[in-house]
């Protein structure tokens, strides 16, 4: 390993890869170390993510990451180019659709305006129009959707992963399999991150890009971030009469649901919600909750059936569901790129050059992420981010 890095990032996920793959593009003389303790990437959320991009956002800022990130994402064979292999992401862009009761018609009107004000191409459909452009859908209770026309979709989450990597190394980025333990500090700056197996690796700018577990890096360093792990379920379903057309569709109840390959997957907010549970997929809320509110809300999965499930965690930002970017006040070399509560795999690409910009240049170029400086939390000025899925 290095002894010393310019920029020393903690975690290799989509998150950490993408702030090297930009480091290393940007500035390829930059000495950039990405610590990962798995690089098997088993338990990572990069890995076990629903792999999701839209622009339906509440916030000004979450709709001008993803206008980024899905340029990005369309470019990806290109930009992501490594010996020879141009990786194909399978991006398909059918949209998302938020579906709307009468008490929940407001809020779909302002989301609207906000993201139509930014540019989204976002269609507010009512009810008889949903009838009559998705005749498998039931109706009887809803009064609005929100249709994602461009700029929304799903896309291989893993290979865009295992793409930045490689991209990121063949640019001159190290990665090193080890666990901080460990900073050395003084007078205000991290000089150094200590590793598990005794080794120490000094640094000019060290960057928490950990995940789920940014909490534990930053309580390293003195700091506590309001981070948590929370778990969430994706299934696996199997249904003989295929709703034609589905995009990824959220329910007034909570639940969502989106084609994968010849089947669909699905999910919604647990009834607990407890910080660092199992890795184990929650059967239980399939059959109370889900699976009835599906058939209800789509009547052919009547005869749906599990196929399968996994689990992974959101590092969700407790105070107010929106990502943690930026130098922290407190320790001057010191980087946030934490708390996306879902959204990391799809901000990725814009947060991880915003941030090397940051470090670069001491200012935003492309996309000005202010906003989501830490400072806000300091200052109990929340940013709420109410499109939480």
């Amino acid at each position: 390993m290095s002894e010393r890095a310019d920029v020393a990032i903690v975690g290799g996920g989509v998150m950490g890869s993408a702030l090297a793959y930009w480091l290393t593009r940007l500035e390829p003389r930059a000495r950039v170390v990405v610590i990962e303790r798995d690089p098997t990437y088993a338990t990572a959320s990069s890995a076990l993510s629903a792999a999701s991009i839209r622009q339906q956002f509440t916030t000004a800022v979450n709709v001008r990451i993803s206008q980024a990130s899905i340029e990005f994402l369309r470019h990806s064979a290109e930009l992501l180019e490594a010996d020879g292999v141009r990786p194909d992401i399978g991006l398909c862009e059918r949209g998302y659709l938020y579906l709307a009761g009468a008490a929940g018609l407001p809020a779909l009107r302002q989301a609207h305006a906000i993201q139509s004000a930014l540019g989204a191409q976002v269609a507010l459909l009512d009810a008889v129009t949903l009838a009559e452009r998705f005749r498998w859908l039931n109706t009887a209770d809803l009064v609005a959707g929100s249709l994602g026309l461009s700029g929304e979709g799903w896309f291989d989450g893993y290979l865009l992963l295992t793409a930045l990597v490689r991209k990121a190394r063949s640019q001159g980025a190290g990665y090193v399999r080890g666990e901080v333990v460990g900073f050395d500090l003084r007078e205000g700056r991290i000089e150094a991150l200590r590793l598990a197996d005794g080794s120490r690796l000094s640094c000019r700018y060290a960057v928490n890009a950990a995940g789920p577990w940014a909490r534990v890096i930053a309580r390293l360093a003195g700091l506590d971030l309001p981070v948590a792990a929370r778990r969430r379920t994706v299934y696996v379903l199997s249904c003989p009469d295929r709703p034609e057309g589905l995009p990824l569709l959220i329910d007034p109840s909570g639940f969502w649901i989106r084609p994968e390959g010849n089947g669909f997957i699905a999910g919604l907010p647990p009834p607990q919600d407890p910080d660092d549970a199992p890795l184990e997929p929650d059967y239980l809320t399939f059959e109370s909750t889900l699976w009835p509110a599906l058939a209800q809300r789509i009547p052919a999965f009547e005869s749906a059936r599990l196929e399968g499930a996994w689990a992974g965690y959101y590092e969700m930002n407790l105070f107010d569901h929106n990502g943690l970017v930026g130098f922290h006040p407190r320790i001057a070399n010191f980087l946030l790129m934490n708390g996306f509560s879902g959204h990391g795999l799809q901000q990725a690409p814009c947060v991880g050059r915003a941030v090397a910009e940051l470090i670069l240049h001491g200012r935003y170029v492309s996309v000005d992420l202010t906003a989501l400086d830490f400072g806000r939390v300091l200052r109990g000025e929340p940013l709420r981010e109410l499109n939480v899925i």
